[in-house]
């Protein structure tokens, strides 16, 4: 019996330690999902209090609530019909992804850069989407 509850024990609590973001997590599959939805209010919550967002060329370092109504927008005049991210990178705390986005009868190539706090968790630091001219 002791054996039993030291066992169910030592189950919970690994179970416990396990969050969404742990090694092998990949944090682009949520962030992409929100962006093919085109919901903005989803993807914010993936953003850091600061964060620079360029839509088509139009760059701005701004907060994460003004950063949700820019890529709201966007989305409102583009609306998403997929997104396919086709690289990613990590290098120590940082990682990145490109894609990308059919939208509003238009390809956008997109560039997301994440940052790892310092609880393990990551959030957005830079949202770039242009136009893409060239097919890759």
């Amino acid at each position: 019996m002791k054996r039993l509850i030291i066992l169910m024990a030592a189950m919970l609590l690994s179970v416990a330690g396990l969050s969404a973001q742990d090694k092998g997590y990949d944090v682009f599959v949520p962030i992409g999902k929100y962006i093919a939805q085109g919901d903005a209010g989803s993807l914010s919550a993936w953003f850091a209090e600061n964060l620079e967002v360029s839509i088509i060329s139009s760059t701005r370092n701004c907060s994460k609530t003004q950063a949700r109504q820019i890529v709201k927008t966007f989305f409102d005049a583009y609306t998403p019909r997929s997104f396919d991210i086709s690289h990613k990178a990590s290098r120590s705390n940082m990682k990145y992804a490109l894609g990308q986005l059919s939208a509003g009868g238009e390809l956008f190539l997109v560039t997301i850069f994440v940052s790892a706090k310092t609880d393990g968790t990551f959030q957005i630091q830079q949202l770039k989407i242009d136009r893409q001219t060239e097919v890759y």
